[in-house]
């Protein structure tokens, strides 16, 4: 019977990719299917990442970064998630680790029942976007596995497409900031945190070594509307593409009063958190900044990909500092988008796996089914 079933996958898999149709079950055509009765196992494990330099922004600086790692198991298959938790957002070993050990799967006998299971998973309680993403995560690499196909082949995505991820340059000392650029000498787009009382010092430090584009995230550290204004003028001048949250979320007027007036596209990012935001942002800003640990995973990154495109926004994907779990996983999107800022395995030590890569800057997408990764620590999870 498993057989059987995997050839009949198989052989429908094509016919049935092409008819996506945005906010519908994706995998709705695979329930005729006469799957057999496995139920699917979550397991979840705490992971500390290490970064390689003290990570400041315009709010906090840190070294480390907590993750959860997750894995589903059904029918001998397993699907990888991660949940990466910067502490200034709220989540951590302890509240994911609470939060994953009330999701039962084994009330699920089809893993392709996804709008269903991660609806169930939504439920449990609010909050948790990047435990909740962890399981998506996993089990977006489940069904990719089963089928035997990438997760962009399965949405008709076209990996050719997929862009040049920026190197992000954390604010620090002018000899730190000059070695962390060189460091990225093979990455065409820098991404720089400003939101201090040295952002111009920042840029034009930049600037003393490289002409190459930037693209500027304030991470709503300008309070001035009218400074904001000044500041991106001034940026302009120095190559700038775009600015990623000038001022803070709350201040809408604000924002959308700096967007009708700036030279540059404006994207937003804390104030963007999940699908209803994309609404609330048009008409604030000129695009939106999607992470998959913000929006609760691939499912609703798809989603509100597609409604921003349908109000006429710009879309960037975007990351925290990420094992290669999550990043393969947001790169399976990154083909959709005009912007990608997909680095966050870049900046650790300590990464796990291996699956997407950066191949002279540019987003190198792998035909490995699921996310395509490899786990190269074998006891990680």
């Amino acid at each position: 019977m498993k057989d059987s079933r995997r050839n009949f996958i198989k052989k429908t898999t094509v016919a049935g990719l092409l008819t996506f149709i945005p906010g519908k079950n994706l995998f709705a055509n695979f329930n005729i299917i006469n799957r057999n009765t496995d139920k699917m196992k979550l397991t979840f494990k705490p992971y500390t990442l290490e970064l390689k330099h003290v990570f400041t922004i315009a709010t906090n600086s840190r070294k480390t970064t907590p993750v959860m790692l997750t894995k589903i198991e059904y029918d001998n298959f397993v699907g990888y998630g991660e949940a990466s938790m910067p502490p200034y957002l709220g989540e951590s070993h302890e509240t994911a680790g609470k939060f994953l050990s009330k999701v039962d799967l084994s009330n699920f006998k089809d893993p392709f029942d996804m709008e269903n299971i991660l609806a169930y998973v939504d439920s449990i309680e609010s909050g948790n976007p990047a435990a909740k993403a962890s399981i998506d995560i996993a089990l977006h690499d489940l069904i990719g596995k089963i089928l035997k196909a990438p997760l962009y082949k399965i949405w008709g995505y076209d990996k050719t497409k997929a862009p040049f991820t920026s190197y992000t340059i954390g604010i620090d000392t002018a000899e730190v900031v000059k070695q962390k650029v060189r460091e990225a000498d093979e990455y065409k787009i820098i991404k720089v945190k400003l939101g201090r009382e040295n952002d111009k010092e920042m840029i034009e430090t930049i600037r003393s070594v490289t002409d190459k584009p930037i693209t500027i995230d304030a991470n709503q550290g300008w309070t001035d509307k009218e400074k904001a204004l000044d500041m991106i003028y001034w940026l302009k001048e120095r190559g700038i593409k775009f600015i990623e949250q000038a001022m803070p979320k709350q201040n809408i007027d604000d924002n959308a009063w700096l967007t009708e007036r700036s030279p540059l596209p404006t994207f937003g990012d804390e104030s963007v958190q999940r699908l209803p935001d994309v609404i609330k942002a048009h008409g604030v800003y000129s695009g939106i900044n999607i992470k998959l640990m913000k929006c609760t995973g691939l499912r609703e990154a798809n989603k509100m990909l597609n409604l921003a495109r349908s109000l006429g926004m710009q879309v960037m994907m975007g990351c925290m500092t990420e094992t290669s779990c999550a990043i393969s996983a947001a790169s399976q999107i990154a083909p959709m988008v005009d912007w990608a800022d997909l680095d966050g395995a870049l900046l650790i030590r300590n990464d796990p796996f291996e699956g997407t890569k950066v191949i002279d800057g540019k987003v190198t997408l792998t035909d490995a089914s699921g996310i395509g990764l490899t786990k190269v620590d074998k006891n990680v999870i």
